[in-house]
């Protein structure tokens, strides 16, 4: 793995640091998906109604809840702000945001 700059995960392969991340996400999934009715209407019959509902759920995931280490708001305002900021910061610079992007 060194000669492609991987680097092994913290812990030792099967430990509990090995899939944390992994298992906070799935148990997220499940708690807010699959044994709700939020993203779908009644019981789950088919395989398609399980990926509706979890095409549903990523998609409120990654653009529309409300995120506590961004300061309460979703994911695509926090991004459309920082954003915004950056174009204010660089045009006082009189730089470009793709060259001050580049620049850090």
């Amino acid at each position: 793995m060194r000669w492609i700059t991987v680097e092994p995960s913290i812990g030792t392969v099967g430990d509990a640091y090995d899939n944390a991340l992994m298992e906070t996400i799935n148990g997220l999934y499940k708690a807010e998906c699959i044994r709700t009715t939020i993203f779908h209407d009644g019981p789950y019959k088919t395989i398609a109604d399980v990926e509706y509902a979890t095409a549903s759920w990523v998609d409120w995931y990654n653009h529309r809840r409300l995120h506590g280490s961004l300061g309460m708001v979703s994911p695509d305002q926090y991004e459309a702000t920082y954003y915004e900021i950056l174009a204010r910061v660089c045009q006082l610079n009189g730089a470009t945001p793709i060259e001050k992007a580049r620049d850090e």
